[in-house]
């Protein structure tokens, strides 16, 4: 008979014991912990920065498109997040990538027209090299007409934001009728501050030290309630690497991680959502193909 799936804690568990032995394989001595500001390949970072401080996206400015550096995990996030956004409905179609970084959605969105908006100069420049048309722009006041963009994205953002109910009601007020919305980000729960920093933190391939204060986690029946205010029934699974992936990603960091969905909000949780208007049809068409991919 086949073995049962491990479950999602044993599964975290597993990732945490192959790190650690990844570690200790490739130095003489197991370092469990990281000097504070440098990277976990022992590159100067900086200085040591406070938790959500946009200042450690300039110092590690050219990371963003390493696979193996600190921003490896937000590659497999943005493969994962490209996955549920549709086909750009006519060529150019205009896509708002909120909180953009260095442009990590860019492969998965062909066929849009690829606008970023993020606060830090230096990540938009970056973005701007690999094809998106990049703003700097607060995301609870975007300088955008209403439902100017065919599709929405708001990867790894809305737990940084100091304005969240701002900012959701600006998401959804760029969103044209019909169009698709595609979020993710981290619930405010124990399980995610113990996986996510005072775990994951020390991994290889997690966030950057003091990249997230697990204050502004975000609890999703929550979020729901705000994207409905606006129009939009956001629909919900959560998100976990796939622990053999991760474990090749140890021996070769160039490697990719495929994210799995999970029915469990506990951690890092994706959603998509399509904005109503009275009798839209094109609306249903877009949340019937949400529901075939299973969200």
């Amino acid at each position: 008979m086949p073995r049962p799936a491990p479950s999602r804690h044993q599964a975290w568990a597993l990732l945490a014991a192959a790190s650690a032995a990844g570690w200790a394989w490739g130095s003489r001595r197991a370092r469990p912990r990281r000097a504070a500001g440098r990277t976990r390949a022992g590159r100067a970072a900086g200085p040591a920065r406070p938790r959500n401080d946009l200042r450690q996206y300039d110092d590690l400015a050219d990371h963003w498109w390493r696979r193996e550096g600190e921003f490896a995990a937000l590659h497999w996030l943005a493969r994962a997040r490209g996955a549920l956004l549709p086909p750009a409905p006519w060529p150019g179609a205009p896509l708002l990538d909120v909180g953009c970084g260095g442009g990590l959605l860019a492969p998965h969105v062909q066929g849009y027209r690829h606008v970023g908006v993020d606060l830090v100069t230096s990540a938009l420049t970056v973005a701007a090299g690999a094809g998106v048309d990049p703003v700097r722009a607060d995301s609870a006041r975007l300088p955008f007409a209403d439902g100017a963009f065919a599709a929405v994205a708001a990867g790894e953002v809305l737990e940084h934001v100091d304005d969240l109910e701002g900012t959701v009601a600006e998401v959804c007020r760029v969103l044209a009728p019909g169009g698709t919305v595609v979020i993710d980000t981290i619930a405010a729960t124990r399980f995610a501050r113990l996986t996510l920093v005072d775990l994951a933190e020390r991994l290889p391939g997690g966030p950057p030290r003091h990249c997230h204060d697990p204050q502004r986690f975000v609890d999703p029946a929550m979020l729901a309630e705000r994207f409905a205010a606006g129009g939009v029934r956001l629909a919900l699974r959560g998100l976990e690497p796939h622990a053999g992936d991760y474990l090749r990603f140890l021996v070769d960091r160039g490697r990719s991680v495929r994210m799995r969905p999970v029915p469990r909000l506990a951690g890092v949780y994706q959603g998509i959502g399509v904005k109503q208007s009275d009798g839209d049809q094109t609306a249903t068409a877009h949340e019937e193909r949400a529901r075939a991919a299973g969200v």
